[in-house]
């Protein structure tokens, strides 16, 4: 009797198992998989979810064919969003065969394919249709009691003819897991390792139909600390690939779900959040914290939300902007009027309400205390930048500060350019940099340390993201998209909870003339509903001269005397035209926290690249 291996034997049967077709093994590059071809068209095999983690996309391989060009197209539901693209020469020699992006879950889908090929010097033109079975969405449940879902649901209320071929990117947030919150850094002591959500990260059409989503479950381990932490900062690159980052990581990868490089920061720094820019050399500016900071009285620290750093293509870092020696890192006069219940998503609704108060914060110094919290000084979380966003013109970085409620330019020198914000409680020489806000003529507007009287104009308080708009920017002007969280308006909490309000705002600043006028703004007209705690995004489109506004938090809200969460975030898509009073979108998500939100390329990703 003759000897068969374990190996040839179980590869067989499998094979034989699943097709109903012979296979046998082949010549030394690989197993010879025979009827593949007739079984689903004229190129070759499909593979569903090719890299592992972004199961609503497939790849059709060449089938050992020269593809020159190929076009797709994913046949919709009734009454659903067409998703359709040419794919570049680029993306078919990358993938070895045609991309397949856009699948609905759990779903039989239809994919319509014209390919372009050559064979033995002969070039045909096929068209042709797939079956494409992509299974359901997938992730971690926390057993927290909220959860109801993998997924959030989003309700389109509003899409205006001129926005019905958006793709949404949407960077949600589920439920904390206990089981990521059990290591914390203790030598040197502080930092923010504990911060630790699960992502609902997935793509929306105009429908409100789910095409895409991350499958996070091979790259985030919620036990493991250097794998774990909140998925934040994505940008789609000028290749079509997406940047974010997570903890103590780094990544960017295509919408296949083809890893370009995902890192481990390095080694001085640790605690990724909220924002990774990239720039056009290749460079990216990534929001991080130092790992060790002797501080002037000699204790030794991590720090939380206050280092800027510049790495390279190949992950050097060539540049960092320590924020605890360029600003003032006791300025109090924001930390002070927080409310306390929800410092960004440290989310605590027994604190809601409350402030901190001078005489506390003077404790936490003495007692030595540190940590992802509110307070003063290096190794707590007094800056807490949300957001970093590179000006080419001048070769500065401009952040979002929302501890400081104030937008700062930096230049290469870590020399202050300007601050946005409200005066109260700058010192010189920062007090010098304060823009002075102007009317749309140039005039000078009456202001207190607090706020503008007789005008629309306000500075922001605990705003979150400020982006350069670079469309209409220049050297000396510079268009500034910021969303106005509003907690602690005015350097106080007001009499009600349901007072707060959040806005969309542009600004024009004249650099030369070292004034701010407010050129457009969105959300006081909408009153607490519209009301984002934290997070959130305001950001210019260039394709549809358009404003993406994600209230990324909307709804969420506390009982002041129960000490619990009365209602969770029901966060809101809203775009604008520019310039319009009212959005042209309007897409709600439900239930769970946002973070980020803006429109998605295609094409970008496909076939310019």
């Amino acid at each position: 009797m003759k000897r068969r291996t374990f190996l040839s034997g179980a590869v067989a049967a499998t094979f034989a198992g699943t097709t109903g077709h012979v296979m046998a093994m082949g010549t030394a590059s690989g197993y010879n998989v025979t009827g593949f071809p007739s079984l689903y068209g004229p190129l070759g095999e499909v593979h569903v979810n090719p890299y592992g983690i972004a199961p609503l996309t497939a790849l059709i391989k060449n089938g050992g064919y020269e593809l020159l060009s190929a076009h797709v197209r994913v046949v919709p539901k009734a009454n659903g969003q067409e998703i359709a693209y040419d794919v570049s020469r680029t993306q078919l020699l990358t993938h070895g065969g045609v991309p397949v992006f856009g699948l609905y879950p759990d779903y039989q889908n239809k994919v319509e394919v014209t390919a372009k090929k050559r064979f033995q010097g002969k070039i045909s033109t096929d068209k042709f249709t797939y079956t494409i079975y992509a299974g359901p969405i997938t992730g971690f449940a926390s057993g927290m009691p909220r959860e109801n879902g993998l997924m959030f649901k989003a309700t389109v209320k509003k899409m205006s003819p001129k926005f019905k071929d958006r793709l949404y990117f949407v960077n949600n947030l589920g439920t904390p897991s206990p089981a990521a919150m059990r290591t914390v850094w203790n030598n040197p002591m502080g930092g923010a390792l504990t911060w630790s959500f699960p992502p609902k990260t997935a793509i929306i059409d105009t429908t409100g139909e789910i095409r895409w989503f991350l499958d996070y479950r091979t790259l985030w381990n919620p036990e493991d600390p250097y794998s774990n932490g909140v998925f934040m900062g994505f940008h789609q690159n000028a290749d079509g690939a997406m940047s974010f980052g997570y903890g103590q990581h780094y990544a960017k990868y295509d919408l296949m779900g083809r890893m370009v490089f995902n890192r481990r920061l390095p080694n001085a720094y640790n605690d990724f959040s909220h924002d990774m820019d990239p720039a056009a050399n290749g460079h990216f500016f990534l929001r991080v914290a130092s790992s060790d900071l002797r501080r002037p009285d000699n204790q030794r620290v991590r720090t939380v939300r206050d280092i800027i750093i510049e790495v390279d293509m190949n992950g050097c870092v060539v540049d960092e902007w320590r924020l605890f020696d360029i600003l003032d890192p006791y300025r109090s006069d924001v930390i002070k009027a927080l409310d306390q219940g929800a410092v960004c998503l440290n989310i605590d609704p027994s604190k809601a309400g409350q402030t901190l108060s001078a005489e506390e914060l003077a404790k936490q110094e003495q007692s030595g205390e540190f940590g992802d919290i509110a307070g003063v000084g290096a190794g707590r979380n007094w800056a807490h930048v949300n957001s970093v966003d590179y000006d080419p013109t001048d070769d500065s970085i401009i952040i979002s500060s929302r501890h400081q409620s104030a937008c700062i330019k930096i230049g290469r020198d870590k020399k202050v350019k300007w601050i946005l914000g409200a005066p109260k409680g700058w010192r010189s020489p920062w007090k010098e940099a304060l823009l002075k806000p102007v009317d749309g003529k140039g005039k000078p507007l009456t202001c207190t340390e607090t706020e503008c009287t007789d005008t629309d104009f306000d500075w922001t308080y605990t705003q979150h993201t400020a982006f350069r708009i670079d469309e209409k920017s220049d050297k000396r002007f510079c268009y500034l998209a910021v969303f106005d969280n509003g907690d602690a308006r005015n350097m106080e909490q007001p009499a009600l909870a349901d007072m707060k309000y959040s806005r969309a705002v542009i600004y024009k600043i004249d650099q030369q003339k070292h004034t701010v006028e407010q050129v457009w703004e969105y959300g006081k007209e909408r009153g607490h509903d519209w009301y984002s705690p934290v997070t959130s995004l305001t950001q210019y489109q260039a394709d549809k001269d358009s404003i993406m506004v994600y209230s990324a938090t909307a709804g969420m809200d506390f009982s002041l005397s129960g000490g619990r969460s009365v209602k969770p975030a029901c966060p809101i898509i809203n775009e604008f035209e520019w310039g319009a009073k009212e959005p042209a979108v309007e897409i709600q998500m439900s239930p769970g926290s946002g973070y980020r939100a803006f429109p998605i390329s295609v094409k970008k990703a496909f076939s310019q690249n």
